[in-house]
C-alpha cells in the first residue's frame, strides 16, 4: 500500500469517527432537552423515549459502521470489493474493451 493511500485511508477513518462523535453528542444534548420538555409540559405521559429508541437505533447502526462489524459487509469487505472492480477494471482496458 502507497502512502498516499495509507494517509487517504487514515483520513477517512479519523472523519469516520468524527462523524460518529458529532452524532453522538448530538443524540445525548437533543434528548436531554426533550427529556426535559417532556417532564415540564406532560410529566403524566411520557414521548420523550420513542426518539431516544428510534435515534438509539440509528446511532447504534451508526457505531457499528464506524467501529466494525467484520461480517459479511464489514470494512475488509468493501475494500475487497473496490479492488476486485479495479483489477476487473484494468483487466478491460488490457484487453482493448
Amino acid at each position: 500500500m502507497q502512502k498516499d493511500e495509507k494517509f487517504e485511508l487514515a483520513k477517512k477513518r479519523v472523519e469516520d469517527l468524527k462523524g460518529f462523535y458529532q452524532h453522538l453528542l448530538s443524540f445525548v444534548m437533543v434528548n436531554v432537552i426533550l427529556f426535559a420538555i417532556n417532564i415540564v409540559t406532560s410529566p403524566g405521559r411520557l414521548w420523550f423515549y420513542w426518539v431516544l429508541l428510534f435515534w438509539g437505533i440509528g446511532l447504534f447502526s451508526h457505531g457499528i459502521s464506524v467501529f466494525g462489524f467484520n461480517g459479511i459487509l464489514g470494512r475488509d469487505w468493501e475494500e475487497r470489493k473496490i479492488k476486485e472492480y479495479m483489477e476487473k477494471m484494468e483487466r478491460k482496458e488490457k484487453n482493448g474493451g
